[in-house]
């Protein structure tokens, strides 16, 4: 493998960092450059609306690998800086002070930002969103004991922060739009018992509730709803979803469908071009479509994968999506991203906080979500793949061990 090529991997978050740690594990030789505009090294994101903003834990635990890591395998890292264009003809890049580095082969793991709320006074001090290091600190440090916490959006970080300004013996609200918590990742049933867990925390969740604007002199005094309703806050969490970062992949031509289009190989529409992580959308044969994944497994395993194709191992990328959220004692855990399904089996007791649910299709599992069984929903992707098809009583049967049924 020659050492005078340059790989270049545009963003030092997970799949960034993976991207870069692969290569030299595999025996890249060549110069390999990390560009982030964060000023922090290659780094994962959950513990920020977990372990940070609790308090229970700084910063460098989100880092990927022990300080110095990737310097000592020869990994350069220009963080805090930003990339500017990307030329794929001449195969160069240039920074945002004017720098030009060319390259021969170039990932794109730029991810995504937080969607901005468009409402008057979003600009206060005290309205947040949720996705850097520097948010957390700056939400952590407003959650003291009697704040009244205001959280735009019931999906998961908006739901972790709530549980976060409880813990912390702050007030919480939460206004969701829909009718129903993570209506986006959990069935009707699922819904509810997350609903009621924060309900039981003392959380004030107001669904099908529609926002109008924050209100403050300078600084975050109250939020109005579409009635007229004002709630009194000193500090709002904006959780509405991700916006994948493309403008670069755009601005170089390569094709743009709900994120940089790529193969299962992880390329884009230019043969030296790459992408991994949030920002893309993959074809995924297990689920028969293609998809755009914020997961965190998700963009580990495809920058590992996609690293290896850079090189010339081609492997398809194709596993069974899983996310998880920790909220109060409650580990909140999903295989899947079902859309269809005919039955739902439910394997364990609702009301101790301990079971999982199953979803089938034809007597196949089509996905799984778990509360405190990470066991069973583990053992549940290996039957996913298993093409059998698995009868409801005995999956109900907490006594007969899945790994039995795969036997079966």
């Amino acid at each position: 493998m020659t050492t005078d090529q340059t790989f270049i991997v545009i963003g030092a978050g997970q799949a960034g960092g993976w991207t870069a740690k692969t290569l030299r594990d595999e025996g890249f030789e060549g110069r390999v450059i990390i560009i982030g505009d964060e000023n922090f090294a290659p780094h994962e994101r959950p513990p920020l609306s977990k372990e940070v903003l609790l308090g229970n834990a700084e910063k460098e635990v989100c880092l990927l690998w022990p300080p110095g890591t990737l310097e000592d395998a020869g990994i350069e890292l220009r963080l805090g800086e930003s990339v500017a264009a990307i030329d794929t003809d001449g195969h160069t890049l240039s920074l945002g002070n004017g720098e030009i580095i060319g390259w021969n082969k170039l990932m794109i793991a730029t991810g995504g930002r937080a969607r901005p709320l468009p409402v008057d006074g979003a600009d206060l001090d005290g309205v947040y969103t949720l996705r850097t290091i520097k948010d957390a600190e700056a939400i952590r440090a407003r959650l003291a004991s009697g704040a009244n916490v205001l959280v735009i959006g019931a999906g998961w970080i908006g739901l972790e922060v709530a549980a976060a300004a409880r813990k912390s013996d702050a007030n919480a609200t939460v206004i969701e739009l829909g009718d129903r918590v993570c209506a986006r990742a959990l069935t009707e049933e699922m819904s509810a018992w997350v609903h009621a867990l924060h309900v039981g925390h003392g959380v004030d969740i107001r669904l099908s509730t529609a926002f109008d604007r924050f209100e403050g002199d300078g600084r975050l005094e109250r939020a109005v709803l579409s009635d007229g309703t004002a709630i009194p806050c000193d500090v709002a969490v904006v959780g509405i979803g991700l916006i994948p970062n493309t403008e670069l992949a755009e601005q170089a031509g390569l094709v743009i469908d709900n994120g940089i289009v790529v193969d299962e190989h992880g390329q884009t529409s230019h043969p030296d071009v790459f992408s991994a992580g949030d920002v893309t959308n993959h074809p995924n044969p297990l689920l028969g479509r293609r998809v755009r994944l914020e997961s965190w497994e998700n963009a580990q395993n495809q920058a590992i994968n996609t690293a290896k194709a850079m090189l010339g191992t081609l492997q398809p990328y194709a596993e069974i999506p899983w996310f998880w959220s920790d909220q109060y004692d409650a580990n909140i855990q999903m295989v899947g991203l079902s859309e269809d399904w005919d039955e739902t089996v439910i394997r364990g007791d609702r009301d101790a906080g301990e079971f999982i649910e199953f979803y089938l299709k034809d007597g196949e599992i089509q996905g799984a979500a778990a509360i405190n069984n990470a066991r069973d929903l583990r053992f549940t992707r290996r039957m996913m793949t298993s093409g059998r098809k698995f009868d409801a009583v005995s999956l109900a049967n907490p006594q007969i061990k899945l790994q039995k049924l795969m036997k079966g």
